[in-house]
């Protein structure tokens, strides 16, 4: 199961343990097992009567965990914490986005896992931080959006709050964790011991600010909401066609000229309010609208390959349909194929990274509830006799 097409996996040597829920954490998890990593989903026993089908086959689930196995444990139970011990001795990262109260009560806290295994690095994601005044406040992606300041800037002027149209925290929190687990492991190659690492969505919000933060703690000045204008840039926007909108980014000297002679407009090269960036940024009114009104002349496909032919980003605004059908996209491999046992054959989406001679591809459906339970328990040593009383008394 580690192996694709005959060639080793980057994280194939690599034993996760996933005690995540939601987004952010799965997310992480998903990282390191679309690259190799035998990655152990633990979930808790399913209550008797509990209807959890309908969500785990749902599309969200079935693209959060892909390539992971799967198995039920109580961890509340001394046997169910005892298999736990078990894997920890044998894994090389846990990977969690509990509260710091819930890792204390059921003795997940790094130092008790380092205690079991030295060698474990633990990953973790909280709302706001493990420690400090909102240590113990819950938080989702969106309440991150408008505490870290993203909502302030996102929208039409004068429109109110707008927040991101997908979970940017989430996603971003997780991809950094999994980049802070590589640092732990390869650290760990030299010193040959474990290390906690973390992040959280409002520290990883505060960082998307980028430029926008920067300006405030070099300048101090605020950011507003802009709309579709970059904050800074002009021309560079969603632009009117005559069968839609386009994105066009032409905002530096050389890049300004070429788009002059795509429109056939060198005057404006010239113009007092539009031959400089800061002069177009100052009038950035009257220069889209003078911009809108050549492109609304013509259709989109016939701006984008002109603007392509002269060098200038630029592109369509595409639907998620229309996404998914664009031939970069899929020569990209980005809609993966997934064959699973319930659902037949479906897609979910490819990862984004890449690796020289390594084929992306989806190894493992996602699993159904504790469906490598019995596996994984064999190869931590239990007979199936002990599986079986560990059955029998609600471990697993």
């Amino acid at each position: 199961m580690q192996q694709t097409n005959g060639n080793k996996l980057p994280l194939s040597d690599i034993v996760v343990l996933d005690l995540t829920l939601a987004r952010a954490g799965p997310t992480c998890s998903r990282h390191l097992a679309d690259w190799g990593a035998n990655v152990i989903r633990i979930e808790p026993p399913v209550p008797a009567g509990e209807d959890v089908v309908g969500r785990r086959h749902g599309s969200d689930f079935q693209n959060l965990h892909r390539n992971k196995r799967a198995i039920q444990l109580d961890l509340k139970s001394p046997d169910g914490y005892a298999v736990f011990k078990k894997l920890v001795e044998r894994a090389d990262v846990v990977v969690e986005n509990m509260r710091p109260q819930v890792k204390g009560r059921l003795k997940m806290t790094y130092d008790e896992l380092k205690a079991i295994n030295p060698k474990i690095v633990m990953g973790s994601i909280s709302g706001f931080g493990q420690d400090g005044p909102y240590a113990t406040k819950g938080g989702v992606d969106q309440i991150a959006q408008g505490m870290g300041g993203l909502m302030s800037i996102t929208g039409i002027p004068g429109n109110g709050p707008l927040r991101v149209g997908i979970p940017i925290n989430d996603l971003v929190a997780g991809s950094l964790l999994a980049l802070s687990i590589m640092m732990a492991l390869f650290e760990r190659n030299t010193t040959g011991q474990g290390r906690w690492v973390y992040t959280s969505l409002l520290e990883t919000q505060v960082f998307l600010l980028d430029f926008q933060a920067s300006r405030y703690l070099m300048k101090g000045e605020v950011a507003g909401q802009t709309g579709n204008d970059h904050p800074t840039m002009t021309p560079s926007s969603v632009y009117p066609t005559a069968d839609g909108f386009i994105n066009l980014a032409a905002s530096s000297g050389r890049l300004f000229e070429r788009l002059c002679e795509v429109c056939e407009k060198p005057e404006w090269l010239t113009h007092p309010q539009f031959g400089k960036l800061t002069d177009r940024t100052a009038n950035r009114p009257a220069f889209n609208a003078a911009l809108s009104e050549v492109l609304m002349t013509k259709p989109s496909a016939h701006w984008v390959e002109k603007l392509d032919e002269a060098g200038i980003p630029a592109g369509p605004i595409n639907t998620i349909d229309k996404v998914f059908a664009d031939p970069q996209v899929q020569h990209l491999g980005l809609a993966a194929s997934l064959k699973s046992g319930a659902l037949g054959e479906t897609k979910v989406v490819g990862s984004p990274l890449n690796f020289l001679g390594v084929k992306k591809e989806i190894r493992l459906p996602t699993p159904e509830a504790g469906e490598h339970s019995d596996e994984v328990l064999t190869w931590l040593g239990y007979s199936k006799a002990e599986i079986e009383r560990l059955r029998g008394v609600g471990a697993i």
